[in-house]
């Protein structure tokens, strides 16, 4: 089912509200690289990319990671 204008900018509104948009730029070809290898462990870029931050920080400040779902009330 094709989602109407009116579902799309309640969508649009929502994630304007509850996220922060962080722009990432890399090499040509490397976001191929980077999708295969999210896809291969069964995750989304966005998954892939939120995963490797919380894992380098935790491992910086020798904290513990939060959840995947952590970005989620």
């Amino acid at each position: 089912m094709a989602t109407t204008k009116a579902q799309q900018k309640a969508v649009n509104k929502y994630v304007k509200e509850k996220y922060d948009r962080i722009e990432f730029k890399a090499p040509k070809g490397r976001k191929a690289e980077i999708k295969a290898h999210a896809e291969a462990h069964g995750e989304s870029v966005n998954g892939f990319i939120g995963r490797a931050i919380n894992e380098t920080m935790e491992r910086d400040n020798g904290q513990q990671a939060p959840g995947p779902d952590s970005d989620r009330e």
